[in-house]
Protein backbone atom coordinates (compact mmCIF):
# COMPACT_ATOMS: atom_id res chain seq x y z
CA UNK A 1 0.00 0.00 0.00
CA UNK A 2 1.25 3.46 -0.86
CA UNK A 3 2.17 5.99 1.78
CA UNK A 4 0.45 9.32 1.13
CA UNK A 5 1.12 12.32 3.36
CA UNK A 6 -0.81 15.58 3.14
CA UNK A 7 0.55 18.61 5.00
CA UNK A 8 -2.46 20.84 5.67
CA UNK A 9 -4.25 23.33 7.89
CA UNK A 10 -7.79 23.34 9.26
CA UNK A 11 -9.09 26.19 7.09
CA UNK A 12 -7.51 25.47 3.71
CA UNK A 13 -10.00 24.87 0.87
CA UNK A 14 -7.28 23.42 -1.37
CA UNK A 15 -6.42 20.93 1.37
CA UNK A 16 -10.05 19.80 1.47
CA UNK A 17 -10.11 19.54 -2.34
CA UNK A 18 -6.90 17.46 -2.38
CA UNK A 19 -8.24 15.10 0.29
CA UNK A 20 -11.54 14.79 -1.61
CA UNK A 21 -9.65 13.87 -4.78
CA UNK A 22 -7.66 11.21 -2.93
CA UNK A 23 -10.86 9.92 -1.30
CA UNK A 24 -12.61 9.72 -4.69
CA UNK A 25 -9.77 7.43 -5.84
CA UNK A 26 -10.30 5.19 -2.82
CA UNK A 27 -6.95 6.20 -1.34
CA UNK A 28 -6.00 6.69 2.29
CA UNK A 29 -3.54 9.27 3.56
CA UNK A 30 -2.06 10.61 6.74
CA UNK A 31 -2.71 14.25 7.46
CA UNK A 32 0.02 16.37 8.99
CA UNK A 33 -1.37 19.58 10.46
CA UNK A 34 1.12 22.43 10.22
CA UNK A 35 -1.17 24.98 11.87
CA UNK A 36 -1.10 23.19 15.22
CA UNK A 37 2.53 22.02 15.20
CA UNK A 38 5.29 24.48 14.19
CA UNK A 39 7.83 21.63 14.03
CA UNK A 40 5.72 20.00 11.31
CA UNK A 41 5.68 23.26 9.32
CA UNK A 42 9.49 23.30 9.50
CA UNK A 43 9.56 19.66 8.35
CA UNK A 44 7.25 20.50 5.44
CA UNK A 45 9.45 23.40 4.39
CA UNK A 46 12.55 21.21 4.47
CA UNK A 47 10.96 18.31 2.58
CA UNK A 48 9.23 20.42 -0.07
CA UNK A 49 12.18 22.60 -0.95
CA UNK A 50 10.79 25.67 0.82
CA UNK A 51 7.16 25.59 -0.32
CA UNK A 52 5.16 27.53 2.27
CA UNK A 53 1.61 26.97 1.05
CA UNK A 54 -0.62 24.03 1.87
CA UNK A 55 -1.38 21.41 0.92
CA UNK A 56 2.00 19.85 0.23
CA UNK A 57 1.62 16.24 -0.81
CA UNK A 58 4.09 13.37 -0.74
CA UNK A 59 3.52 9.90 -2.16
CA UNK A 60 5.94 7.19 -1.04
CA UNK A 61 8.25 9.99 0.17
CA UNK A 62 8.30 11.58 -3.29
CA UNK A 63 7.29 15.24 -3.43
CA UNK A 64 4.19 15.74 -5.59
CA UNK A 65 3.44 19.39 -4.76
CA UNK A 66 0.20 21.16 -4.01
CA UNK A 67 -3.39 20.65 -5.09
CA UNK A 68 -2.86 21.80 -8.69
CA UNK A 69 0.13 19.45 -8.98
CA UNK A 70 -1.96 16.56 -7.63
CA UNK A 71 -4.72 17.25 -10.19
CA UNK A 72 -2.15 17.45 -13.01
CA UNK A 73 -0.59 14.15 -11.88
CA UNK A 74 -4.03 12.54 -11.82
CA UNK A 75 -4.91 13.77 -15.31
CA UNK A 76 -1.58 12.74 -16.83
CA UNK A 77 -1.53 9.28 -15.29
CA UNK A 78 1.50 10.14 -13.15
CA UNK A 79 -0.54 9.67 -9.97
CA UNK A 80 -1.09 6.00 -10.75
CA UNK A 81 2.63 5.61 -11.50
CA UNK A 82 3.54 7.21 -8.17
CA UNK A 83 1.15 4.80 -6.46
CA UNK A 84 2.79 1.88 -8.25
CA UNK A 85 -0.36 1.10 -10.21
CA UNK A 86 -1.04 0.97 -13.90
CA UNK A 87 -3.61 3.28 -15.41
Amino acid sequence: MSKIEVYSTAVCPYCVAAKNLLKSKGLEWSEVRVDTDPAQRDAMLARSGGHRTVPQIFINDQFVGGYDDLVAADRSGKLMQLLGQTA
